[in-house]
């Protein structure tokens, strides 16, 4: 119960940043975009809150599922930036996009936990989640 709350407090600043920067943001709510990035979300609150019963804060998969959530977090305030006028660029493919990079983020926090930036594997990591990065810019254009 205790990892639980220190998981709800650890995300409220972004919760509530998203809150506030959503109030009216009924057309992003409902795109595709939305709902894929929300059902990964909810996917991973439920994986967190199994695996906080069973392991400490600083667990490797504990501290992989809080990177994919903060980067989910993260491009949230993004989708919620787009103006209700450009809504149609919330398309299921950006949804998918973000998912992907938030996975390929968690990767790179792993690999970076072994290696230092400089090792391939790192660069390689890193150079997969800009892949994505710049591949999301493109469409919120």
């Amino acid at each position: 119960m205790k990892a639980l709350l220190l998981a709800i407090m650890a995300f409220a600043p972004a919760a509530v940043a998203v809150a506030q920067s959503s109030e009216n943001a009924g057309p992003i709510r409902s795109s595709p975009a939305y709902s894929e990035v929300l059902l990964r979300k909810t996917e991973l609150l439920a994986d967190l809150e199994a695996l906080s019963a069973d392991y400490t804060e600083a667990n490797p998969k504990i501290i992989d599922l809080r990177v994919e959530l903060a980067s989910l977090d993260k491009s949230l305030e993004k989708v919620f930036g787009v103006k209700p006028s450009e809504t149609d660029k919330l398309t299921l493919a950006l949804g998918k996009l973000i998912v992907k990079k938030a996975a390929l983020e968690s990767d790179f926090s792993r690999i970076s936990r072994s290696y230092n930036k400089d090792h391939p594997e790192a660069k390689r990591a890193r150079r997969r989640v800009e892949i994505f990065e710049n591949a999301i810019k493109e469409v919120l254009r």
